[in-house]
């Protein structure tokens, strides 16, 4: 098991790359394309509900897609609404460089 180091105040921090928080900008765009998927689902459950049900297929199949694509909508805004925590420094610590810094360059 690795020890871990404690910072001291004579030691510059650098920041972790874990402990960086997420692109916003890709962060959205997955959000976007999983409600664009989820209302694609929707879709194709709502018109699968009207050709079943006037192709006089059982109840219960087009009733279950009927009832998807009332509840997909729900679920999609849901999924689009929640976003991950953007906290600094989640379940990570500050890295300490070591060696010598610059000195080792030229070696």
């Amino acid at each position: 098991m690795p020890r871990s180091r404690r910072h001291h105040h004579d030691e510059p921090v650098v920041q972790s790359v874990t402990s960086a928080p997420a692109n916003i900008a890709d962060e959205q765009a997955g959000r976007i394309k999983r409600y664009l998927f989820t209302m694609g689902v929707r879709t194709v459950c709502f018109i699968g509900s009207v050709l079943t049900a006037t192709s006089g297929a059982p109840w219960w199949v087009w009733g279950t897609l009927a009832l998807l694509a009332v509840v997909l909508p729900y679920v999609a805004v849901v999924m689009v609404n929640a976003v991950a925590p953007r906290g600094a420094g989640r379940d990570s610590a500050p890295v300490t460089p070591r060696g010598d810094g610059p000195d080792q360059i030229g070696r």
